[in-house]
């Protein structure tokens, strides 16, 4: 171990004053922590140990009028060999008696017992396998006994102990296992409020999203991600028909007015969740139509305008006003809006064409302009040989929508490798498809005239797009040249805010081209607020959307008001303690495509790809890991003390054992900074309780339960009055087994019921691979408990 500063407090406000240092660790007897220690496995090795077992006073084991208490640095020894503890509560002394070695018993104490550390070989023992493992209670982000050696772990779920990857690599953050297990169920609703409490537009952005989720979803390291696009689109359109239920309007209006000027998707997400919370809301848009890049810049096969309208329509039914065809800057001024208004927000997006100083630029003509026609329903055939300038989506959607105008031959040509381009390989391989031929590796240098016209363009290579830092700074060879013929180029390079509608009385601070944002969205301008593109540049829709979000939030807190509605539903919804699975998950290697067109029946009006049944919906969400820990829970004195109704009482406060051992799988979680275990008390049992510790482990001593049951029950006049069973080593909480309790109470115990009460206890179990066997021994060991 490494070197660390050893404190030997004398009281337990000494103890505390200690722990509230940083880089400060707690130890009671030392057999759990000396370990962790020597295993390196806390995320930073601690500067200081703080010595609890030698406070005076906290060793104690006696009876008073509420029940047992016994102190937090009493040994597991004491309590084995406690004539207060046999006295009464014999299945403590039981437990006690089982863990570990004599040795180990007589140093471990019962606060370190119930606070200790989980015991799986893969966080334990991290250079097993050759250190290729992944946990997720480390560094990693699943739980390998998902898919590896799993003899001995959970059979009732997983812990959701660290952010899983595919919500991690959202840019909204969408909980995406949490509505996964939810339409596994055939919950619709509950999945579809899990997603709005990020997203309100899901009908959108499961057509036209990046999905980051499923790149970064574990199931890309054994086989093929989850299709989490075609199961978003699902609960999308769900969303969308039953539009009244979930866009709702506001219960009361709080009496603030917010503005918004642009339609953007930043712009339509603030405007519905501050609506929720009732603002009145008014949205300022210079086209025809709401949506903005929604509606003006994507083409209508990916996402048609219908599905947008669906949504504006439901933000309009909600009270959102939408005052289109309105510029500001001209029709109205900024400072007009800003005086009518509680705050405002910016969102007005990226449309400017920016100028790279191309030789005979002016012949060019700007990509998104010539998509913004073809939305307005310009369908004309831009011309023979086009050639687009550019290597992104955009780039892609003007590519592909010239070559359905009926262009012949339309030609890529971008800076980056095939492998590099930004655009998404799905777009990438439809435009091949379409017959857009694609030419990586070369940079604009001249448009090619003829009588005025253009003609041709010309090309130098760019072998290198990054430097070593991997900072965009393309590194070109002039030598060696590409000359294609043209009738017309389409850039498609980049775009621009157009900040001309900031000028006047209320000047918002820019840099680099766009709005500065502060923290929180916040620009120079107090009660002013931007989000999207115009912040950032041009983004994805989600990344919008989560900004639009935060704007929301942001704005709401200007207004000094209680929080939004859907940060209120997004608190209140509490993680399941334990994630569920489907058990064939492991086996289920590829996911299904949703449907997509013939190139032959490919066109302008209508969508590529199409829906998932629901059948085929529910079917990939059961690929879903719900990653998470499927270690158990090692200790055997939080079995029996659960069971017992113990409750544990801290430096600070009294918490119930349903709390402290089943509130979460790690301890740490539960207990505030500096808090300490001070004593666990024990409720004395009626007479006439049967009370029973039943453990099952490899060898008698050492070794940590791979099955136990903890229980009590009493009868009165032949049935079941009280009962408490509770499960070990089968999950990574102990298990309070509710149901077959509820089940029991008032039933004559004999076999039929004991039987029947085992079926209960075990019947939401979802094995792995490899533990299976604990199915039924469980249901063995319970029978045992009630006697038969």
């Amino acid at each position: 171990m490494k070197n660390f500063t050893y404190k030997n407090p004398a009281s337990v406000e000494e103890a505390v004053s200690f722990l509230m240092e940083p880089g400060t660790v707690a130890m009671g007897g030392g057999t759990d922590l000396l370990g962790v220690l020597k295993d390196g496995l806390l995320p930073e090795y601690p500067g200081q140990v703080v010595n609890l077992k030698n406070i005076p006073g906290l060793n104690r084991i006696e009876e008073q009028e509420d029940g047992l208490h016994i102190g937090a640095a009493a040994t597991l020894r004491d309590v084995a060999d406690s004539p207060v503890v046999g006295s009464r509560w014999p299945a403590l002394q039981t437990a006690a008696k089982s863990v570990a070695t004599p040795n180990l018993r007589n140093t471990a104490t019962v606060a370190g017992n119930i606070c200790q550390d989980i015991r799986c070989w893969y966080y334990r023992y991290p250079d097993i396998l050759g250190g290729k493992i992944n946990c997720a209670r480390k560094s990693g982000h699943l739980c390998s006994a998902m898919m590896g050696e799993n003899r001995y772990h959970s059979i009732f779920g997983a812990a959701k102990v660290c952010e899983t990857p595919c919500t991690g690599k959202c840019p909204a953050h969408t909980d995406i296992s949490a509505y996964m297990e939810m339409v596994r169920a055939g919950e619709y609703e509950s999945a579809a409020r899990v997603l709005l409490e990020v997203n309100p537009m899901p009908a959108i952005t499961s057509r036209v999203c990046a999905h980051f989720c499923m790149e970064g979803c574990n199931r890309n390291t054994y086989d093929e991600s989850l299709n989490v696009g075609s199961i978003e689109r699902f609960l999308g359109d769900y969303i969308l028909e039953h539009a009244d239920q979930f866009l709702t309007k506001p219960e009361r209006e709080n009496g603030k007015h917010i503005s918004i000027v642009g339609s953007g998707p930043a712009g339509l997400t603030a405007a519905c969740y501050l609506r929720q919370s009732g603002y009145r809301v008014t949205v300022y848009e210079k086209q025809k139509e709401a949506g903005g890049c929604l509606s003006y810049a994507i083409p209508a096969y990916r996402l048609p305008k219908e599905i947008v309208r669906r949504f504006v329509g439901a933000l309009e039914h909600m009270g959102v006003a939408f005052r289109c065809g309105c510029a500001v800057g001209t029709d109205i001024q900024l400072e007009e809006i800003y005086q009518d208004s509680d705050g405002v927000m910016l969102d007005t997006g990226t449309w400017k064409r920016p100028l790279i100083g191309l030789a005979g630029e002016e012949l060019t003509r700007f990509g998104l302009e010539f998509l913004v026609d073809v939305n307005n329903y310009i369908l004309e055939k831009p011309g023979s040989d086009v050639v687009v300038v550019g290597g992104g989506n955009v780039a892609m959607d003007v590519a592909i929508t010239a070559k359905r105008l009926g262009a012949p031959n339309v030609t890529m040509v971008c800076l980056e490798q095939r492998d590099g381009m930004p655009a998404n390989e799905e777009e990438v391989t439809r435009a091949l498809e379409e017959g857009v031929v694609i030419q990586n590796g070369w940079g604009p240098k001249e448009v090619l005239r003829r009588d005025g016209a253009v003609s041709g363009i010309v090309f130098k290579s760019c072998p290198r797009v990054l430097d070593e830092t991997g900072r965009f700074n393309p590194v070109y060879d002039e030598d060696k040249l590409l000359t294609l013929d043209a009738d017309i180029i389409l850039m498609a390079i980049g775009q621009k805010a157009d900040l001309e509608f900031l000028n006047g009385a209320y000047e918002v601070e820019t840099e680099r081209g766009r709005i500065k944002a502060l923290e929180g969205n916040r620009t120079s301008v107090d009660g002013i607020f931007a989000g999207g593109d115009v912040t950032t540049g041009p983004a994805t829709v989600i990344k919008a959307i989560a900004a639009g979000k935060e704007t929301a939030v942001a704005i709401n807190r200007h207004c000094g008001l209680e929080p939004l509605e859907v940060e209120k539903a997004q608190e209140a919804r509490e993680a399941t303690k334990l994630a569920s699975f489907d058990p064939g998950c492991r086996h289920s290697r590829s996911a299904v495509k949703s449907p997509l067109l013939p190139v032959e029946e490919r066109g302008m009006d209508k969508e590529d790809m199409g829906d998932l049944p629901e059948e085929a919906v529910r079917g990939e969400a059961c690929r879903c890991f719900n990653c998470g820990c499927l270690a158990v829970n090692p200790s055997d004195m939080a079995n029996m003390l659960y069971a017992y109704g113990a409750r544990v009482r801290t430096s600070l406060r009294e918490l119930d054992g349903a709390v402290f051992f089943a509130g979460s799988t790690r301890v740490k979680d539960i207990l505030k900074p500096g808090e300490i275990v001070l004593e666990i008390v024990v409720p004395g049992p009626e007479p006439g309780t049967v009370a029973v510790y039943d453990k099952y482990r490899v060898r008698k001593s050492i070794d940590f339960a791979v099955l136990a049951v903890a229980g009590t029950y009493r009868l009165e006049d032949g049935l079941v009055k009280e009962i408490s069973l509770v499960l070990g080593a089968v999950a990574p909480i102990p298990m309070k087994m509710t149901e077959a309790e509820n089940y029991l109470r008032g039933k004559a115990l004999n076999e039929e019921a004991a039987r029947e009460a085992a079926e209960i206890a075990l019947r939401h179990a979802i094995p792995l691979e490899m533990n299976g066997y604990k199915i039924e021994m469980a249901k063995v060991m319970v029978r045992r408990f009630l006697g038969f």
